[in-house]
């Protein structure tokens, strides 16, 4: 079991920026590929990023390229998304998942979730 405990979020102005974090605990999570995904209410489950444990190579949604970054620090069991350029259209719940797959762009192919940390973006 991997248990995951996402942070960070809180409501922001357009423009401004987010830093969100991902505690992991539990089984090795350095065998683990560290994805975010956000919901937004009505919506599908989005795919947003996620950071290899193989190679440590990143994906990005088209969404949110150049604006977010993806980052795992190792010795914390922690990762990280540097949200910068925030839009209102990034209003959202996002969680943070474990996948033991190198490459894992689809949520069906997470088996950890975290509880979800919301992010406001308003003026």
């Amino acid at each position: 079991q991997v248990q995951l405990v996402e942070s960070g979020g809180g409501l922001v102005q357009p423009g401004g920026s987010l830093r969100l974090s991902c505690a992991a605990s539990g089984r090795v999570f350095s065998l683990y590929t560290g994805g975010w995904f956000r919901i937004v209410p009505g919506k599908e489950r989005e795919f947003l990023a996620y950071k290899s444990y193989r190679d440590g190579r990143a994906l990005y949604a088209d969404s949110v390229r150049g604006r977010f970054t993806i980052s795992r620090d190792g010795d914390k069991n922690t990762v990280y998304l540097q949200m910068d350029s925030l839009k209102p259209e990034d209003t959202a719940v996002y969680y943070c998942a474990a996948s033991g797959r190198s490459r894992p762009s689809d949520s069906s192919h997470y088996e950890y979730w975290g509880q979800g940390t919301q992010v406001t973006v308003s003026s």
